[in-house]
């Protein structure tokens, strides 16, 4: 009898605990077995492979990302305009005349298509109008002071929460691997740095985003760095590998967007020599987060376009596209977590 049992407990061992060591060595747990996962593992492999043609030193190593649904939600809107907006909101009583003007107007009235129609250069004039005429610090304090409270008005979650699982597991596997995980992003500088080290493991300095004007003062006996109502650097598109070679120095060999914005950032480093990693996340997932671009029929959207043209240059320049619907297990960490 002892015998017996004794052999069902080393079948049961050997049947549970290498699925769990699996498990626990798996560096990308959120990703289905899929071309794309494939391409990741094939990509470091190779990359740090001392005996390969294609061997990249750590100092090397150098992996770019956007932020805005590329490692967070973007959608209704980008994060940093809910932020405008909200902020726009509380800051209306000092403002009568916004009541009449246009697009604070459109934002009172939550009159989104007016919004819409004030374009580009109306959402400059909010972002302006929300983001400068204060210190550096106190920029700072009310956007950590908004990401601790604001939650997102599909998931209800705070927007720290909404960051893409797979994609934090795959900064992870990167790091661990030594490389030099960056954010390069489209949305503004001072905003993304409060929480990229919590949500990402990525500290301030290796954060290369928008920004706008400021000014050294002596404020009340206090050196100052004063928020300007002037845009400094837009870091989109072609602006994206002008940063890079700026704030970094060194052309990445991975670089990983989701939409028109990014093109330039994977057409530069699918330039460079020797083994390169491109990648684009495709949201087609609308249960469990966004489907938009050639995933909704081109319905168009202000907001991480990504129009049918990214996927046919994807094909030629063999970027890989991920579907979050195939490629990615879970999307976002769930609530205990």
């Amino acid at each position: 009898m002892r015998a017996k049992k004794l052999l069902f407990m080393a079948t049961l061992f050997a049947l549970v605990f290498p699925v769990a060591a699996l498990e626990k060595n798996d560096p990308l747990p959120s990703w289905r077995d899929s071309d794309a996962r494939a391409a990741i593992i094939t990509f470091v492999e190779t990359v740090t492979d001392a005996s390969s043609e294609d061997y990249v030193p750590p100092e090397d190593r150098v992996a770019t990302f956007d932020n805005d649904g590329t490692l967070w939600t973007e959608h209704p809107v980008y994060t940093q305009l809910a932020y405008a907006l909200s902020r726009v909101k509380e800051l209306a009583p000092d403002h009568p005349e916004w009541k009449s003007t246009q697009p604070f107007k459109a934002v009172l009235d939550g009159d989104m298509k007016a919004l819409g129609s004030a374009g580009e250069e109306g959402l400059v004039e909010l972002m302006m109008a929300s983001h400068a005429g204060m210190s550096t610090a106190e920029f700072e304090s009310i956007v950590v002071s908004w990401f601790q409270t604001e939650r997102h008005p599909r998931f209800n979650r705070p927007y720290t929460e909404l960051t893409y699982k797979p994609m934090v597991e795959l900064l992870e596997y990167l790091r661990g691997n030594e490389f030099s995980t960056y954010i390069v992003s489209g949305g503004g500088i001072e905003f993304m740095r409060p929480m990229t080290m919590e949500a990402y493991g990525i500290p301030s300095q290796q954060v290369i985003g928008s920004s706008i004007k400021t000014e050294y003062k002596v404020v009340n006996g206090t050196p100052t760095l004063v928020r300007l109502p002037e845009i400094n650097f837009n870091n989109d598109k072609g602006g994206k590998p002008v940063a890079i070679n700026q704030f970094i120095g060194k052309r990445p060999i991975a670089a990983f967007g989701n939409s028109g914005g990014d093109q330039q950032m994977l057409e530069w480093t699918g330039a460079g020599d020797g083994a390169r990693l491109m990648m684009l996340v495709f949201h087609d997932d609308a249960e469990r987060e966004y489907a938009y671009g050639p995933a909704n029929g081109e319905i168009d959207t202000h907001f991480g376009k990504f129009p049918q043209s990214l996927m046919v240059k994807a094909k030629e320049q063999g970027w890989h596209v991920i579907s979050m619907k195939n490629d990615w297990a879970s999307i976002f960490k769930p609530v205990a977590e």
